[in-house]
């Protein structure tokens, strides 16, 4: 049987982008930036590109700190405004996680407020990025309204690198999402330094891997490509989780409690859902899991959370990850009376949107997948590509489209064990091929099974189901699309 996966394809493409604007392969080796490795930045002509003039700095952190807007010291503001050629060509601040990856976040601050400012560098310990959304923008904002020009040009330029993991770029740009609200307000677009273990939304937009912190010309080097890259557009997604009873154990920041159970009433038919039900709702740009592989994530998790001097980097993370699968019996099952290593087939049902399509259709779980995954970009898992890149006929044989980002709709597959996910993530073959949607819902019934475990961009949680309702898992896409740096 021919494979769906164009095996040349898939290793020519191993680690480009699957979206419209992709980079070359080589610049998403290392930090991205392999292809520059001998072009010089000057320091001081950066410098001038990036940093915003001190009265808007001082104006921003004070409001940021007095988590006020409009307290702005009147000393601050310039009479009449300033003249539009004062604005930096690319302002730019950075979010530092200075817990992701291997601890290298205040090594990082302290070189970035030496190549900008001080008041442009954020450590998000001390300023969450709402609070920079609504008071430090809003501030840049309230002094343009006044007739600033150079506040007017800073606001209108801006761009944000964040440097953390997935999780943490997610949070950015959940934030920065909110300014979509009022319809009005120019969104920034996100570029990334990647500080986390697997990175897959640095590695989709060019911005490689890992970053090498011995080698300090590349943290100029990332900035000024960042403050050039065109700019890429990245579907997000809605989850809303709706349970009976209970709580969400240990629930992701990215997961909050929702003042309104919005399920969709398209499936009342036959639905187990209870008269009162609890909900949250969280957006993810990666991807969503059900299963194993989140049990997985949970233990490492929570031994993380417990123990962080075990969790000194990205090889000893996946040393103690492989360890928990293998204990968990995701590589082998050494009981199959167990329910807990069951098949989720014997827990969940699962129903789909396709494009342009207001009905829900239901899509079978295939036997012995004990993981499935709804996948936004390319790359999951460090850097592999599960979804495979399939060859065109297999495309149109099963109502499929060439995966891409922004295209508005999902991939879902899945994982049968460790072993099968093993031989997926290296690309030796594909992983289970189950639907592509525009709308997913899975039904989550308990049994033998007392809890479900899920993870959202690498945030894991336990779910707690009841055996009298169902809980229901539904995703759905996000009207507005986020910006992303593209570093190509």
């Amino acid at each position: 049987m021919d494979s769906p996966v164009s095996k040349t394809d898939a290793s020519k493409e191993k680690f480009v982008a699957s979206r419209p604007s992709t980079a070359d392969s080589k610049t998403m080796r290392g930090c991205g930036l392999a292809n520059l490795a001998w072009v010089g930045v000057d320091k001081v002509e950066l410098r001038q590109r990036l940093m915003m003039p001190e009265y808007l700095r001082l104006a921003m952190r004070d409001c940021i700190k007095r988590k006020d807007s409009s307290a702005i010291p009147d000393h601050l503001l310039l009479p009449g405004g300033a003249v539009a050629d004062m604005a930096p060509h690319a302002p730019m601040v950075v979010f530092i996680n200075p817990n992701s990856g291997g601890r290298h976040g205040p090594v990082l601050k302290e070189r970035l407020q030496q190549l900008m400012s001080e008041e442009q560098v954020f450590d998000l310990t001390e300023v969450k990025p709402h609070e920079f959304v609504r008071y430090g923008l809003g501030c840049l904002e309230k002094v343009a309204a006044e007739g600033d020009e150079c506040a007017k040009e800073c606001r209108a330029r801006l761009r944000i690198m964040v440097a953390g993991g997935d999780g943490t770029v997610g949070w950015v740009l959940g934030c920065l999402g909110e300014l979509n609200k009022d319809g009005k307000s120019q969104i920034p677009p996100v570029g990334v330094i990647p500080l986390g273990t697997g990175n897959d939304l640095s590695r989709s937009f060019g911005w490689g891997g890992s970053f090498p912190f011995a080698w300090r010309s590349a943290v100029k080097r990332t900035l000024h490509r960042a403050s050039m890259g065109p700019v890429a557009r990245l579907d997000s997604w809605k989850i809303l989780v709706s349970m009976p009873s209970g709580e969400v154990v240990d629930p992701p920041y990215s997961l909050k409690p929702a003042e309104e159970n919005e399920l969709d009433q398209g499936l009342d038919a036959g639905i187990d859902a209870p008269p009162l039900a609890k909900a949250y709702e969280g957006v993810f740009y990666n991807y969503l899991s059900i299963g194993m592989d989140a049990q997985v994530a949970y233990g490492f998790h929570h031994l993380r959370n417990t123990k962080p001097y075990l969790a000194q980097g990205p090889i000893s993370n996946k040393i103690i990850y492989s360890g928990f699968g293998c204990s968990q019996g995701w590589f082998c099952t050494p009981c199959v009376n167990d329910p807990g290593l069951r098949g989720l087939r014997n827990i969940m049902k699962i129903h789909i949107k396709k494009v342009n399509c207001s009905q829900w259709e239901e899509i079978p779980v295939p036997k012995n997948v004990r993981s499935i995954v709804a996948l936004n970009l390319h790359s999951y898992g460090s850097g592999s590509h599960p979804w495979g890149n399939l060859k065109p006929e297999y495309l149109e044989k099963r109502g499929f489209v060439e995966a891409h980002c922004d295209d508005g709709l999902i991939e879902i597959f899945g994982f049968k064990q460790g072993w099968h996910a093993s031989f997926v993530m290296a690309e030796l073959i594909s992983a289970k091929h189950i639907a592509q949607a525009a709308a997913v819902r899975f039904e989550l019934r308990g049994g033998d099974w007392r809890d479900a475990f899920l993870q959202m961009d690498g945030e894991p949680w336990k779910q707690p189901m009841s055996t009298e309702y169902s809980t229901f898992v539904e995703i759905k896409k996000v009207p507005y699309q986020s910006l992303m740096i593209n570093n190509e």
